[in-house]
């Protein structure tokens, strides 16, 4: 839980896709197992963290779907509200922004894909983490920023504190 005055943004690039049929339409591949894996990993540390989303905002694309899916396997005590935005399939900086501001929680997961994604999560911090995957924004990262604001709509890029950053691989 945020304290009063503040808002929390837990931006997550989906997990690992399956590229096995080349004829499937990019908006239904699924994820792979490394994938599967990856999601529910990232579920169990969110949760092991108390970052835990009030609400989410999910890509309509089959990966950010199912990256949910196995993240909200994991032993949350919150279980948030699904909004699924087909604005953030392939978004841009900018739409994520306008997305992310129309939010009524305190505390908001959103799922999406790179290459917006990648350029959101720099522009939001004030000070980016020193991770080097953090710029690259892999499969099943994840960054955890707060902000001073009483609503959404008063996010600014820029002025977020990062909490953390983490990249699950899924391999094993």
């Amino acid at each position: 839980m945020t304290p009063s005055g503040h808002c929390r943004l837990i931006l997550t690039r989906h997990a690992k896709s399956s590229w096995d049929d080349a004829a499937q339409p990019d908006h239904e591949r699924p994820l792979n197992d490394r994938g599967r894996r990856s999601a529910r990993a990232l579920g169990d540390w969110l949760a092991s963290r108390g970052y835990e989303p009030e609400e989410v905002l999910c890509s309509t694309a089959q990966r950010t779907r199912e990256t949910w899916e196995r993240v909200a396997l994991a032993p949350l005590e919150v279980r948030p509200a699904l909004r699924f935005e087909p604005g953030l399939y392939h978004a841009t900086p900018e739409q994520m922004l306008a997305i992310l501001r129309t939010a009524t929680a305190p505390t908001v997961m959103m799922l999406g894909h790179n290459p917006g994604i990648a350029a959101f999560a720099a522009a939001l911090p004030a000070r980016a983490p020193m991770d080097p995957d953090f710029r690259r924004f892999p499969t099943a990262a994840t960054l955890v920023v707060d902000f001073q604001a009483e609503t959404w709509a008063q996010i600014q890029p820029g002025q977020g504190s990062v909490l953390d950053f983490v990249r699950i691989d899924g391999r094993g």
